[in-house]
């Protein structure tokens, strides 16, 4: 691994920042507020420009990771002791970045069209986009478990009033608020657990945390295992993992769809990168009780999202919403399987690995369906599976890319990254002797298999005579399906062809994130 690069003014008191490796959730933080300034000097009609400069600020904060490629930089760090620094930017870091701010970006261009059919308030929107992905792309750099909690929270904040600005909506007031107290309880654990750690070992820094709880002294062991699992627990919130996950659904539904696409890629990168940075960096020592929990609530995580997502109804309010809700849950437990295996490895990076591989491969396929509900599902309709019945009649590409997004996400050819990336999770289970875990997958993949090919086949089948008949009799009442905007059109392009091109060559998507490590 490539060495950190030293910061300078090392050996005084004050030292300089190096503003290269914290450029990208820079400029995603200045921006926010460029955003939030400009947005008072602008007509109203032309409040459309805040959405293309946000948009441009994260396609540079993305830009920005260029440079620091190949080269493992620190800053924030100790002046003397340990040296220990709160801020890395090394190649895990710039994996998730990249993940978190491609995924922004792309959530940016879904919103467009959002914002302006809801007439939702263009400032805040956007301040509040780029505020949440500031602090998701500081997660993945943060080095010590204070800057570890403000990134997380700093992710959160803004995603609660994301959920909640449809005002004067019922659902949209229900589901912020639902979320809201969820979190909050999270993070309470969280932090009565990270201020446990610290009062058992005498430190924030995640490399010194993992060097002083093997030799903590007997009488704080048990304060230091249960800081360890009240952490732990804080992190299992986030990531929706069972039986942690009450809140998805319906904060999924009652959002827009573009800030439910935002919560399913981006809010569970976050969470997922802070719990490999807590459990694989700071608590190694304790690997023998959160490989086996980990592993239970990705057994518990998988079935429960996926057995929810059968359950759905094809005639069902928000069904299309709602199932990738409950997918995401069960998407959240395939992501747990790799740390869990963690836990049991020599070497915990290859584990880390599959589930970054595997986080690449979902962030694209889900805002891509995402992106398809967003641009087929009229403002003020109820977003009924249903409504998809024979979708290729009136909009062929918008279903053959939904069906193709669809099969990604089951892991069907031609998805070859879908099945590239349970077939390397899968594997990460094996080498770790979870074998039981392992099978619990492959049942889990063949129930998701039921409820994504109900939905491709809706795709390509024709209406019921007496639903045909309902519609022609309904027509002037019910909503017509929109066509496509210039955004969502580039949306749906831009996440297919990244689809197709790693189903094409699906090796270099595991090679680039297999090299992730710590």
């Amino acid at each position: 691994m490539t060495a950190l690069t030293a910061p300078q003014g090392a050996h005084s008191l004050v030292q300089s920042i190096d503003w290269a490796a914290v450029a990208p959730p820079a400029i995603a933080a200045v921006a926010a507020l460029v955003v939030l300034v400009a947005e008072l000097f602008l007509a109203e009609r032309h409040k459309g420009l805040l959405g293309w400069l946000s948009a441009a600020a994260l396609g540079l904060a993305g830009l920005a990771l260029a440079p620091l490629v190949g080269d493992d930089r620190a800053t924030f760090c100790l002046t003397s002791g340990t040296r220990s620094c709160s801020y890395v930017a090394d190649t895990f870091t710039l994996t998730v970045q990249l993940l978190v701010l491609g995924g922004a970006f792309v959530t940016a261009l879904l919103s467009m069209t959002a914002v302006r059919r809801e007439r939702l308030p263009a400032g805040e929107f956007w301040f509040l986009l780029l505020s949440s992905a500031s602090g998701a792309a500081l997660l993945p750099a943060a080095r010590d478990l204070a800057t570890l909690v403000v990134a997380l929270e700093v992710a959160s904040l803004p995603a609660f009033a994301l959920v909640g600005l449809r005002r004067g909506e019922r659902l949209s007031s229900e589901a912020a608020l639902k979320f809201f107290l969820s979190s909050v309880a999270a993070t309470a654990v969280m932090l009565l657990g990270v201020s446990f750690v610290y009062a058992a070992t005498g430190s924030m820094h995640l490399s010194t945390v993992a060097e002083a709880l093997p030799g903590v002294d007997s009488r704080l062991s048990t304060l230091a295992a249960t800081g360890v699992a009240l952490t732990l627990v804080g992190f299992a919130f986030k990531t929706a993992a069972a039986p942690f996950h009450f809140w998805v659904p319906d904060t999924y539904v009652g959002a827009p769809v573009p800030v439910a696409a935002y919560l399913s890629v981006i809010g569970k990168a976050a969470g997922f990168s802070g719990l490999i940075l807590v459990t694989v960096r700071a608590f190694p020592a304790y690997a023998h009780a959160w490989g086996p929990a980990l592993a239970v609530l990705a057994a518990l995580t998988m079935s429960v999202g996926n057995l929810g997502a059968l359950r759905q109804r094809t005639d069902r309010a928000h069904g299309a919403v709602r199932l990738l809700a409950w997918s995401s849950v069960g998407q959240a437990g395939y992501l747990l399987v790799p740390i869990a295996a963690a836990g049991y490895a020599d070497e915990p990076d290859h584990a880390v690995g599959a589930t970054l591989a595997y986080a690449l491969m979902y962030a694209v396929v889900n805002l891509g369906a995402f992106a398809v509900v967003a641009a087929l599902q009229p403002h003020g309709s109820d977003g009924r599976l249903d409504d998809y019945r024979g979708l290729v009649r009136t909009h062929p590409l918008a279903a053959a890319a939904l069906a193709f997004f669809l099969l990604c996400l089951a892991g069907l050819p031609p998805g070859i990254i879908g099945l590239f990336a349970k077939v390397t999770v899968f594997q990460a289970a094996v080498d770790a002797g979870l074998g039981w875990l392992a099978v619990v997958m492959a049942f889990n993949v063949v129930i998701a298999l039921v409820y994504y090919l109900t939905w491709t086949a809706l795709l390509f089948r024709p209406a019921a005579p007496q639903q045909a008949a309902a519609a022609s009799e309904q027509q002037t009442a019910a909503p017509a399906l929109p066509r496509l905007s210039a955004p969502l059109t580039a949306t749906v392009a831009l996440t297919g062809a990244l689809a197709l091109a790693a189903s094409g060559a699906p090796q270099l998507v595991l090679r680039f994130a297999g090299t992730a490590l710590f």
